[in-house]
């Protein structure tokens, strides 16, 4: 968090950070087992809600984990953590895009 680096170190502050960040986790965790294990709803939508809340989860986990915030102390982790995400994003679409090819080619060629 940016208030903690002007100020001496809280332990009690960062513990309840940690503590916010771990319910939020949990919550975010149980809901979408429970939602698939329950099976009320539909494949599509309980795949909708799961990708929603592991987005989600990402976020908490940066921000009450990792502190990375939109603070001028943190501008280098978050372009860090944003050019991660761009190398990611490249890798995951680029091996989706040549296994595509490759069965496409493999299976009318």
């Amino acid at each position: 968090m940016s208030h903690h680096d002007s100020q001496p170190f809280n332990a009690c502050a960062a513990r309840k950070q940690y503590i916010i960040g771990f319910v939020i986790s949990v919550f975010l965790t149980v809901v979408p087992f429970v939602a698939v294990m329950g099976g009320t709803l539909s494949q599509q939508s309980a795949l909708l809600l799961v990708a929603a809340m592991a987005v989600v989860q990402v976020i908490v986990q940066v921000y009450y984990f990792l502190h990375i915030d939109t603070s001028q102390k943190q501008r280098w982790n978050a372009f860090s953590l944003g050019f991660t995400l761009v190398i990611v994003a490249i890798v995951i679409v680029g091996s989706l895009w040549v296994m595509y090819n490759l069965n496409a080619n493999m299976m009318h060629g």
